[in-house]
């Protein structure tokens, strides 16, 4: 729902609508290193990947806000930006949880980069024990302190805690154009041994397209398994059906739309048909596309819509209104039902990058979907989407996906948050900026659709006989 929408609403629904709106559109915030910046950083750890969780220049430079969105987030990063061109700030290894007490850290440091410089300056403290000051104001760290009294300004404390030059560290500019906060994960090498079987060759998909284009449903009623894609804003659902779209047309296809924005691009419940080829029959198989789960209340998918898309209810292109939930007499209701109408399979789309950054607002939106659909009995799976932004080592090569330390330990974080056993999670990469299809990510896509297949037929099997028989 965007802005231009508000019209059809009246005055008392655009002044609780609007907030949440913008509510959303704040939340989505994107990092304003650069590539060399980010390059600099990284070199300053081991093998670690950056998640960006505060920005003043949109959540406010306060202490309320950084702590808000920082506490108790494990390693983190102050990234802190200046006119004068300078990139400063400072990295701990504890947690932010404002007991008021000095908090010890030996691995603790400040560090400045910038153009002039080749490698950035890396200052530890003085005693090599003292890391920061855990108070309730911005990020304390003796010599430098963050967000001072609630605006855009760093303190600077000469001699208290670490030993630097002023001008090395900041070039005398304490007046910042912005400050974040990252989160600092390790990521791990690859493991000694896969943990989850995959072929990589021509044959495997060859194999796997077949299956899937053959496909029969075990239900006289039934000629196409019907799989709802549901998750967050940005996730990737709408790039998953086009990725699957480009596999089996043999180019690269845009039909859905996607993108990247602060609320929902997909506003229409969609189903999706996939031919085989340009002018062949369609697959065994309609992926259904709906608005994205948002945090905000009166955003994004409704429960009652949901369940009106799982029992068959809604029409394809019915137009998404998250104030008014869809009723029998709202153009693009049907009425009379059968069971190829509903949704036999439920796959919940999240974004790698992503699952140690999931608000609780959208950890419990998902939970109360998955008690409904357990509720309606049908099967659930995860598609674990942008593994390769992920992870640099299967970004370097997908064939590493079953690999990565990194990818494991995420999968085995959203089976304990989303409650999936980790054999119902599937990691994906969809294509976004290739203009060729590619072999490994076609496998990884396949499989994930093969899965879908079995869980559907799981469907099908729990269905009475005479629902069975239908014609």
């Amino acid at each position: 729902m965007s802005i231009r929408h508000l019209g059809k609403y009246n005055l008392e629904q655009k002044e609780s609508f609007l907030p949440n709106l913008l509510g959303v559109i704040m939340s989505v915030v994107t990092s304003s290193l650069s590539g060399d910046q980010e390059k600099k950083l990284l070199s300053l750890f081991g093998h670690v990947r950056l998640s960006l969780l505060y920005k003043a220049s949109v959540q406010g430079y306060t202490a309320a806000a950084f702590h808000a969105r920082c506490n108790s987030q494990g390693p983190t990063l102050v990234a802190a930006y200046n006119k004068a061109g300078f990139l400063f700030g400072a990295y701990t290894s504890k947690d932010y949880t404002q007991n008021g007490q000095p908090i010890n850290d030996d691995k603790a440091f400040l560090y400045s980069i910038n153009d002039e410089r080749k490698n950035p300056l890396r200052v530890s403290s003085a005693n090599g024990q003292y890391g920061f000051t855990d108070e309730n104001t911005g990020p304390n760290f003796g010599a430098l302190v963050f967000l001072f009294n609630d605006t855009a300004t760093v303190q600077y404390n000469a001699g208290n805690s670490y030993n630097f030059e002023a001008a090395h560290m900041h070039g005398d500019d304490l007046q910042l154009t912005e400050c974040e906060v990252y989160r600092v994960e390790e990521l791990g090498g690859c493991l000694t041994k896969t943990w989850r079987n995959m072929q990589w060759t021509s044959e495997r998909k060859r194999q796997l397209k077949e299956k899937i284009k053959n496909y029969k449903p075990d239900v006289k009623s039934v000629s196409q398994a019907r799989v709802l894609l549901v998750g967050p804003v940005g996730a990737g659902k709408s790039s998953f059906f086009n990725s699957v779209n480009s596999i089996f047309r043999g180019n690269m296809t845009s039909q859905a739309i996607c993108g990247s924005a602060g609320t929902s691009l997909t506003t229409q419940f969609r189903t999706f048909t996939i031919k085989s080829g340009k002018s062949g029959e369609p697959i065994p198989l309609i992926l259904c596309d709906t608005m994205g789960l948002e945090e905000a209340s009166g955003a994004g998918l409704d429960m009652e819509d949901i369940v009106n898309i799982y029992k068959g209810h809604v029409q394809d292109r019915y137009q998404f209104n998250p104030m008014t939930p869809l009723s029998e007499d709202v153009p693009g209701y049907r009425k009379h039902v059968s069971l190829k109408d509903q949704i036999h399979c439920v796959v919940y789309v999240v974004d790698a990058c992503r699952v140690s950054l999931m608000s609780a607002k959208i950890v419990e939106k998902f939970a109360a979907i998955r008690k409904k659909t357990n509720q309606i009995g049908i099967p659930q799976l995860v598609l674990m989407t942008k593994v390769d932004e992920a992870c640099p080592l299967v970004s370097e090569d997908l064939q590493n996906v079953y690999m990565s330390h990194y990818i494991q330990r995420k999968i085995q974080e959203l089976s304990a948050s989303l409650g999936i056993p980790v054999s119902g999670i599937l990691p994906v990469k969809n294509y976004s900026q290739e203009l060729e299809l590619n072999q490994n990510t076609d496998i990884l896509i396949l499989s994930a659709l093969d899965q879908m297949l079995n869980y559907a037929d799981s469907f099908f099997e729990n269905q009475p006989e005479e629902e069975k028989e239908e014609l």
